[in-house]
């Protein structure tokens, strides 16, 4: 039996201008070791929307998937609340 064991995280929209393409802002907030101190980081993934769903704003997940171009290794797996 094979599990579904890919990586899901979840950002904001900030670019749906390419076709079938999104990118995505993920914030990750840790720690800091010394200071103790709350520090947030973000990253921008570029993930493969077949349908173009998303757009600027949104609230998404994306999934790991096998390399689509280039930068593009994430595929949308759902919309979890759309902008207003």
């Amino acid at each position: 039996m094979a599990l579904n064991r890919k990586m899901i995280k979840q950002g904001i929209v900030v670019s749906d201008a390419n076709d079938k393409t999104i990118v995505v802002r993920v914030l990750r907030q840790y720690i800091h070791p010394l200071y103790k101190k709350t520090v947030r980081r973000h990253k921008k993934f570029m993930a493969h929307d077949e349908l173009n769903e998303a757009h600027v704003g949104d609230t998404v997940q994306i999934m790991e998937s096998r390399p689509m171009s280039a930068r593009k290794r994430w595929t949308l797996h759902k919309i979890v609340d759309r902008s207003k």
